[in-house]
């Protein structure tokens, strides 16, 4: 697949406001913007910097019941959202002959995409392309599907569709400019900002009406946009959030070639879709009707204005260990991480006459980072055995997206059931990917003690987190932060967690582990463990909506 390189017909009289708006300045890092979750209207007692989305995004362009091939994606991508998701679908003419009838076809509900895309929902999605959303919110209005994506609209230039992964940092800004011109907002969620922004904008054609609105969007935003002639994958300058192409070879109408976009290669894999390569950070890259009769895209650059930082917490923990991220294999890296950890905080030594220590990792998203770490202990000279120290419930979802802490308690305990003959009477070495409020480790590292473990050592392969993140990652408010509550003393911290000893990896060495590992030539944005944003945050919010 070759690529043809575009520039957008840019007409010199542009949405002035907004534009002014854009080029305001760099503003100081303050509490995250106030994003939805599923209603039109914000919970006043729930705190602003709570309302932080993760998601995943799939497009499928000229394929054959492309419902189908969606379903499939979203089923790859389901571990970044298990509340919801959302699916559209519509004709666009693949020939100049062809007749179509304009329009877009939707289904969006609650729970996992099985439960969501039954087949009699699937057989009214219509058409030879389709936009799909999984989402996960972390508060507010949790029965609501007011905010759930893809969003659809028509307005002057046609149908539109809309599916978002990331937060857009001047969301408040936006949104306040907006509210004072009298546009009247149908949710609370930031990515409904994008449709305002298309349809006021004082360009011509709907490319240039996109382009300009991705220039007035500050944040993390991983975008694929479906209208009645094309389908749109954009990333934003910083690269934040992933987003790749595939291509399907064969399963257009009249064996031509069909397209998707996705958040991680798994979802490519699932679909029997052929990984072509990343959507590059700031690149806007159009399928339509000459992709299919040449195998080429039209490419746009985004302006450049902070630099490029990838979300090196896709890495540590959230994307699929299977996919290629970045550029990279996720397993890879996480081994590597693995590898630095056990360079950083070595196995302590055993007195003579005692058994190995045993490494074992927390199921499932550690799994890969303590391979790396046994084999450089085993290099270091440093004897231990590994194992698995837990059954983990596969039929329990993850406790760190599981939306309230009541929730996350109780799957701790369904969750994990730890392996007695494997822990007791053994120095136990638990590695896991992060530690965040603490509470899962602590009552891992109990049911451990529980199971006759001699001593527990815990060693995370990713330094403290310190920060919440303003760019798509749920984290709680800086005071629930383990690390804060602690002032930083990884002793108390130890204290806390009942353990003989507390590791992390340094955020220098997560860096080099990553670069190391997946050779990018991109920056990684690693704020959650430093403080440091690449891209300022609004420093004003309203809470009136």
């Amino acid at each position: 697949v070759s690529f043809r390189s575009a520039m957008p017909t840019v007409e010199p009289q542009a949405m002035k406001d907004l534009e002014d708006m854009g080029k305001a300045g760099v503003r100081a890092a303050a509490p995250a913007p106030l994003l939805a979750d599923g209603g039109s209207d914000l919970d006043p007692d729930q705190e602003p910097e709570r309302y932080n989305e993760k998601c995943g995004v799939f497009g499928a362009f000229n394929v054959e019941n492309a419902s189908h091939t969606c379903y499939y994606g979203l089923v790859g991508l389901q571990h970044r959202g298990q509340e919801g998701g959302g699916m559209v679908t519509g004709d666009i003419a693949m020939t100049k002959d062809q007749k179509v009838v304009p329009g877009h076809h939707q289904h969006r509900g609650m729970g996992l995409v099985t439960d969501v895309f039954t087949k009699e929902a699937l057989d009214t999605l219509k058409g030879n392309c389709a936009l799909g959303h999984t989402r996960y919110s972390t508060a507010g209005a949790k029965t609501g599907l007011a905010g759930f994506q893809p969003f659809s609209v028509k307005y002057a230039q046609g149908n539109i569709a809309l599916a978002h992964n990331g937060n857009l940092s001047n969301f408040a800004e936006l949104r306040a400019f907006f509210e004072a011109h009298g546009v009247l907002m149908q949710t609370s969620v930031d990515s409904e900002l994008f449709l305002h922004l298309v349809s006021h904008s004082k360009r011509s054609s709907q490319v240039d009406q996109i382009f300009d609105a991705m220039t007035q969007v500050e944040g993390a935003f991983s975008v694929v946009l479906l209208t009645d002639t094309f389908m749109c994958a954009v990333r934003d300058p910083n690269g934040f959030r992933p987003l790749c192409i595939g291509r399907l070879k064969g399963r257009g109408p009249n064996g031509t070639d069909g397209y998707c976009v996705a958040s991680e290669t798994c979802a490519l894999d699932l679909c029997k879709a052929t990984y072509v390569r990343d959507v590059e950070p700031g690149e806007m890259i159009l399928i339509d009707r000459k992709t299919v009769e040449t195998g080429t895209f039209s490419s746009l650059k985004l302006p450049q204005k902070f630099g490029t930082s990838m979300c090196i917490f896709e890495y540590v923990y959230f994307s699929r260990p299977d996919s290629r991220v970045f550029g990279e294999y996720v397993t890879k890296v996480r081994r590597e991480l693995g590898r630095q950890l056990a360079r950083e905080h070595p196995i302590p030594i055993t007195p003579d006459g005692e058994p190995d220590p045993v490494v074992i990792p927390i199921p499932e998203s550690a799994a890969h980072a303590v391979l790396g770490f046994y084999e450089e202990s085993i290099k270091m000279g440093r004897p231990c055995q590994m194992d698995l120290g837990f059954f983990r419930n596969p039929y329990v979802g993850r406790s760190f997206i599981s939306p309230s802490q009541e929730l996350r308690d109780l799957k701790v305990l369904c969750k994990f059931n730890p392996m007695e003959h494997v822990l007791k009477g053994k120095t136990v070495i638990v590695i896991d990917d992060s530690i965040v409020r603490g509470t899962t480790a602590k009552a891992l590292v109990s049911l451990i003690y529980g199971a006759g473990a001699k001593a527990v050592h815990v060693r995370i392969s990713s330094p403290p987190v310190t920060d919440p993140c303003f760019y798509g990652m749920d984290f709680p408010s800086k005071e629930e932060l383990l690390a804060n509550k602690h002032g930083g003393d990884i002793q108390k911290m130890s204290e806390f967690l009942r353990v003989d000893s507390l590791g992390f990896l340094t955020p220098e060495g997560l860096v080099e582990a990553a670069t190391r590992s997946s050779a990018t030539k991109h920056a990684f944005c690693r704020a959650c463990f430093t403080g440091v944003y690449p891209v300022p945050v609004a420093t004003h919010t309203s809470t009136d909506w």
